[in-house]
């Protein structure tokens, strides 16, 4: 069972939160969040913390006990059919006449929206208000524990690249390399792991690996890994050139090396995310492949994979300014070059007070 110190810690800050803000509770579904509050991870969650008080726990009946050891939370109601289940939530929020309830309004697993229409047509007098904001202000900031874990999940990554990296030949698929990194990452422990390939001159932003897609001479390959250890993850990309790259391939790989080294050099706390944007755009638009840069360079890395500050897809995110201890994985977005493919080089790195720290090290020109 994890140590409750951290955790109750972590709700504290939370409830501190919720009264500063006037919300009487907050009903946490994302299992990400459930994680950071509880030390557990639990499929279906269903977790109610009161802006005072012990946090309640609705756990299906027969996972109950075992629920119960590996986790701090002592308030544990159980529950054996979904009725039963909203009804106990229900009764619950009206027992402690609960006027503002929060919802962490997340993409994400076990964040069913089905669920969110449901508790607001059982709670007609409540209000829902949205607190991921507010629970992503604790977790944007990683402790010591956390930032160890990123590092091992870190080691577990170089150990699935490597392995999609020796996997790469002619006449080998996108899922063929995939599984190769899969395989690594998952006899080293990873339970999540995530891989994307894209081989080929057409590119993609969100390569899924496909069966019918072949490496052939002269190819470009991607290849995206993620992997976790403890529930936390680390993020890294690299571009393999089958063959001797062409002119437009290096300057593609240069410019991004050139682009992650400027991330590198320009992320501290208390700048903005924006303004290290705008150098990058200045950078590759000098380099004359502007047209091809796909904008937001960062994202969070935690209890997700791709966590906020997620400024690819999440504008307002590009506005938040740089913390101690925030990791970030970067360069995100890759270069989208047709003819040439997609050409990305991320890594995970943690923000110290002096600058950034890269997790791992590993080779940046792969030529196969």
């Amino acid at each position: 069972m994890p140590e409750g110190g951290v955790f109750r810690k972590r709700v504290g800050e939370f409830q501190k939160l919720l009264r500063e803000n006037g919300i009487d509770a907050a009903m946490i579904r994302t299992l990400s969040s459930f994680i950071y509050f509880t030390g557990v991870k639990w499929l279906r969650p269903a977790l109610l913390i009161p802006a005072d008080g012990d946090p309640i726990a609705f756990i299906f009946e027969y996972e109950a006990e075992e629920f119960r050891e590996r986790t701090w939370i002592e308030d544990v109601r159980t529950w054996r059919r979904t009725p039963e289940l909203m009804k106990s939530v229900t009764g619950t929020i009206k027992e402690r006449k609960c006027k503002r309830v929060g919802f962490d309004y997340s993409v994400e697993r076990d964040s069913y929206v089905l669920f969110f229409e449901l508790f607001k047509t059982l709670n007609p007098r409540v209000e829902v208000v949205d607190v991921h904001g507010l629970i992503m202000k604790l977790r944007m900031v990683k402790d010591t524990t956390e930032i160890e874990y990123i590092q091992k999940a870190s080691n577990i990554a170089v150990k699935g690249m490597s392995s999609a990296v020796d996997a790469v030949d002619v006449n080998v698929s996108e899922v063929e390399i995939a599984a190769e990194a899969y395989y690594a990452m998952m006899k080293s422990g990873s339970e999540h792991p995530h891989v994307y390939v894209n081989i080929g001159p057409r590119p993609r932003v969100h390569a899924e690996p496909r069966a019918d897609i072949k490496v052939k001479p002269g190819d470009t390959v991607n290849i995206v890994v993620g992997a976790d250890y403890m529930n936390y993850h680390s993020n890294m990309s690299r571009t393999v050139f089958v063959g001797s790259p062409s002119k437009d391939k290096r300057r593609a790989l240069e410019a991004v090396i050139e682009a992650q080294s400027l991330a590198m050099e320009s992320l501290k706390p208390g700048v903005k995310l924006i303004d290290v944007e705008k150098k990058i755009r200045e950078l590759i638009e000098e380099r004359g492949i502007g047209k091809y840069y796909v904008e937001g360079f960062a994202h969070g890395v935690g209890l997700l994979v791709e966590e906020d500050p997620i400024t690819t897809i999440v504008v307002k995110h590009r506005q938040y300014e740089v913390v101690e201890n925030m990791v970030l994985a970067f360069i995100h977005a890759p270069l989208t070059v047709p003819g040439v493919g997609s050409v990305k080089c991320e890594d995970t790195f943690v923000i110290r007070a002096d600058g950034t720290k890269r997790f791992v090290e590993y080779d940046y020109e792969l030529i196969k």
